[in-house]
């Protein structure tokens, strides 16, 4: 058994070599993450309400529930 056959533990930067993967590796999953719930959840959101208001009618709405009964203070 020679030393020359086992390689030398790199020791010297390992630490800022393993950081350096990880932060990248980190901001790019982030990215992806952030991409995801923007085109997955936040704009189909956006387009429901903007639909939803599209044709909402506030006074007709008040006009129902008043007549249903839901408000105590409006006759």
């Amino acid at each position: 058994m020679s030393s020359s056959a086992l390689a030398k533990p790199q020791m010297c930067g390992l630490l800022a070599k393993h950081l350096r993967f990880h932060i990248v590796r980190t901001v790019i999953v982030s990215l992806g993450v952030a991409a995801f719930y923007k085109f997955a959840v936040a704009e189909p959101r956006k387009k429901a309400y903007a639909d939803f208001y599209r044709t909402y009618d506030s006074m007709k709405d008040f006009e129902e529930m008043r007549k249903a009964g839901i408000f105590q203070s409006a006759k």
